[in-house]
């Protein structure tokens, strides 16, 4: 049996932070040969970002790094130097994709681009996943994650309409990986039926976008600019997050029709105000929507967040306990039963736990491995991909392009 869906393909990967190395923890873990293109005097944030293993700070300790890279090999290549940009262009004529996402035109600049790395090996698929895309006044700016959930409008609708608009991370970082895997696929069933490589040029901006074409659709109709209603929802009510019996326990409840508020008021044994006027009908409920979300937690405080959504569920109504890390890991039975979180051995920090796919594919394993030390696997790449000799690979420890 194979060992995964991509065994056989070979990936260069130069990205950085989030968006590129998630993309290629899919490709790697669903089996294709992943080298990370690292250097030391140009760290991956996520190799010093905590929180560490035991709280104890190194490069190859980090929760963030180890999640996000496993399965991959790793050497550390100073590509300052131009026998570094030579060294890469070898692992470009051996591979069959390679993947960045640092900002537009950096790979060119350095002498990597798409039309030179084409030169090299004519069929190689490339994907550049950078904040603007290659093109366009804004191609070369230097941003992130943070920064981009503003600019493609999610801060803005995130939030409540009396307050400042919510920060919610680095959003777009985990939407963009999903755009470039699909591209990645397509290139290489391309490649297969026409023999020929293409570039993927990716725009983490546009990603972003994408996923709110909805309310720009409503604009472009209606001139209707959507703002923040916190967690209200147009069509439903209640539709909230709920405090429950516990403090720090909370459970998301939401109530679509007519039939779901029949089974909601059934559920909270029939108190007489939802018979009032104000409560009948959908229309009324958003009426008095404040009011309404009040009287949902007078009830729900009797109860723990788990028999709120376990009883609400049970009726056909939709409801979900608010859960943190532990939750996730240590009591989900739905994350238990399809194994979604891995324990993986790793040489220096021992056993840890990282996430699996969201997928189970029944004619191929899924068997992640854990994420690589840093340069860890400089003299198996060099001699056995590349075919370095001792005294080649010694020398370029010594000129510092090996790091």
């Amino acid at each position: 049996m194979p060992r995964g869906l991509l065994e056989g393909t070979k990936v260069v990967d130069f990205s950085w932070v989030y968006t590129g190395p998630l993309t290629t923890k899919t490709l790697a873990d669903c089996g294709a040969t992943v080298i990370r293109v690292e250097s030391r005097n140009r760290l991956d944030v996520e190799r010093t970002m905590p929180p560490y293993k035991d709280d104890i700070p190194g490069l190859n300790r980090t929760a963030s790094f180890n999640t996000i890279n496993t399965s991959k090999l790793s050497i550390t290549l100073n590509l300052a130097y131009p026998k570094g940009v030579e060294v890469a262009k070898r692992l470009v004529a051996w591979a069959d994709v390679v993947t960045e996402n640092y900002s537009g035109g950096t790979m060119r600049r350095m002498g990597l681009g798409y039309d030179e790395l084409k030169k090299v090996n004519p069929e190689i698929i490339m994907l550049s996943t950078s904040i603007m895309g290659q093109t366009g006044p804004h191609a070369e700016s230097r941003n992130d994650g943070n920064r981009l959930t503003g600019l493609a409008g999610y801060n803005h609708i995130t939030g409540w309409p009396d307050q400042e608009p919510a920060t919610i991370g680095p959003f777009t970082d985990f939407v963009a990986p999903l755009y470039n895997l699909v591209g990645i696929l397509a290139a290489l069933d391309y490649r297969r039926r026409a023999g020929k490589g293409q570039y993927l040029d990716m725009s983490q901006y546009e990603n972003g976008v994408s996923f709110l074409a909805p309310l720009i659709l409503d604009h472009a109709v209606n001139q209707r600019v959507a703002d923040r209603t916190g967690n209200s929802l147009a069509h439903a009510a209640p539709h909230g997050v709920y405090r429950c019996l516990c403090e720090a326990r909370w459970c998301a409840v939401a109530v679509f029709t007519d039939e779901e508020w029949e089974s909601f008021v059934e559920v909270i044994g029939h108190p007489t105000w939802t018979e009032e006027p104000r409560f009948r009908t959908l229309l009324a409920r958003k009426a008095n929507e404040e009011e309404l979300d009040s009287l949902v937690q007078e009830w729900t405080l009797r109860h723990s967040a788990e028999d709120v959504m376990s009883i609400m569920q049970a009726a056909g109504v939709a409801a979900g306990v608010v859960e943190d890390a532990e939750d996730r890991l240590e009591h989900d039975p739905q994350f238990k039963h399809r194994h979604y979180f891995l324990e993986l051995e790793h040489p220096e920090i021992g056993r840890y736990v990282s996430f699996g796919a969201p997928f189970v594919l029944s004619k191929v394993p899924y068997q992640p491995r854990s994420a690589p030390l840093i340069g860890e696997h400089n003299g198996f790449v060099l001699k056995d991909v590349l075919g370095m000799s001792d005294a080649e690979i010694a020398d370029l420890v010594v000129e510092g392009v090996i790091e």
